[in-house]
This record gives C-alpha cells, structure tokens and sequence, in this order.
C-alpha cells in the first residue's frame, strides 16, 4: 500500500520547541520504526541519542545518516538487550560517548504468533520476556546509578497488555509484565525526581509487522490495523510527540501512566 511506508520516520515537517536540550538519550530498537522515529524527533528537540539494535546494519547506518543531515548526534552499539550484560554494555557505552543519561526509552521487541499456547516453546516464551520485559529492568538497573533528578523513564509495551491477542499470548503476557513493573518503578522513584512513564500503541506499520505475521498473511499490509475504529494502522511518526510529552523536564508530576495511542480503542487502565 503507497500509505505504508515503513521509512516514513525522517519527521521533515517536525516542528521542535528544544524540550530536550543537553539530553542524552538511551533508545532500544531504535534503528527502525518507532524507535528511529523517536530517535530523530529527540534529536530535533537537542538531544544526543544513543541507540541500541540487535541487527540490521544498513537500517541503522540509515538511521545515523538521517540523524547526522538534521545536525543531530547519535551512536549505536549493537547486542541482544535480552542478556543483562548487553545492557550493562550499552549503558556504559552512552556514558563513555556522552557523559550522562538523562532518558532512557525501552522499546526493544520481539514478537512471533502461534495459534495455540501448546505451540509456544520455553525457548519462544523466554525470549519474548527477556526482549520485553527483562531488557526492561536490566537497563533501569544498570542506568539507575546515573539518573539525576528530572531523568525520564519511558517504556514502549503495546495494546495486548490490556485486551490481549488470541495468537500472541506470550508476547502480550510480557507486555502486561513491563506495565505492572512501570507501575511499581515510578512509585519507586517519583521522590527522587525521576518520573516513569509509558505509552501503549495500537497497530503501528513497522518492519516489526511484516517479520511477524508476513508469513501468515501475504496480504498484512492490506489487513493490518482495520480493526481499531481508525480502520488504519499509525506511521511511527505519529507517535513521537507522545515521547517527547513523557520526556520533557517540565511534565514533572506525571508518573506510573501510560498513553494509549491505538488509533480510538478505549482502555480502561
């Protein structure tokens, strides 16, 4: 479909106030979809961008560029974020390249259906937490120590933590997890100045999509997000002012929320 451009993430009518001036950010996954999409958003806004991928080195070589020709400053270091020493790693990478860590953006995924949970392996359900939810706590772990009063915690989860998804039942399981832990780490750390946040999309047309269910469905570009009374799926781009709400300095008496971007699907928490 001409509408469903996974590149659609370079945010060139983007219009920035500076909210995030002498940041510096941690991003996962952010070398494609929502991920890049912030990524370049946080930059126009004055931040210097980290960015942590497991693969795809043209993607993310694409990323920097576009970083670079809007002035921006970013890195990238690759690993699996579902290891704790991969997240240790990419923390101390961030210091080393930028000094400090003021944001930290968990959006890393992984996602793959089956039909049935007889089909969904320990391997698969392993994975599907580690990307999700233990990455998660790795990184708030291992960036805890150098989170000032006023950093931000942003964590990227999904729709199906709260009305679930018949064929992505581990995947939604791990979403409702990073919730509950979002939850339970603001009201950790709302006294020290550090507000934890989340946002909650719908059906969102990344590569993400297509490496999901295009083996199911040739035909998931066409169907994709016709459930949701938008009747279409988000661009990324549509989701990066939400990102930059929750990282702002100033939105400093919000904590323990998400924003459910779903395109009019009503969540009741």
């Amino acid at each position: 479909m001409a509408d469903m451009d996974f590149n659609n993430t370079d945010l060139k009518d983007y219009k920035a106030s500076g909210a995030l001036e002498g940041k510096v950010a941690i991003i996962t996954g952010a070398n494609s979809g929502i991920g890049r999409a912030v990524a370049i958003a946080y930059v126009k806004e004055g931040a210097k961008v980290v960015i942590g991928y497991l693969d795809d080195e043209e993607a993310t070589a694409e990323t920097l560029e576009v970083i670079k020709s809007y002035g921006g400053e970013a890195k990238a270091l690759s690993g699996d974020l579902g290891k704790s020493e991969n997240c240790d790693k990419l923390v101390q990478f961030a210091l080393e390249s930028f000094g400090q860590i003021d944001i930290l953006v968990n959006n890393a995924g992984y996602q793959y259906p089956q039909t049935s949970p007889t089909d969904i392996t320990d391997e698969q359900l392993l994975k599907t937490f580690e990307i999700k939810a233990f990455a998660m706590f790795y990184l708030v772990r291992a960036a805890r120590p150098h989170l000032k009063d006023g950093a931000r915690i942003i964590n990227t989860a999904s729709i199906n933590a709260y009305r679930g998804h018949s064929d992505l039942i581990d995947y939604s399981g791990a979403n409702g997890a990073m919730v509950s832990m979002t939850r339970a780490l603001a009201r950790r750390f709302v006294r020290e100045g550090i507000a934890v946040n989340g946002i909650a999309p719908g059906p969102v047309w990344t590569p993400l999509i297509t490496k999901t269910f295009g083996d199911l469905n040739p035909d998931v570009g066409e169907d994709f997000g016709k459930d949701v009374p938008a009747g279409r799926p988000a661009q990324p781009y549509e989701l990066v002012k939400a990102f930059v709400f929750l990282a702002d300095p100033q939105n400093s008496y919000m904590t323990g929320q998400f924003l459910h971007m779903n395109g009019g699907d009503f969540m009741s928490t």
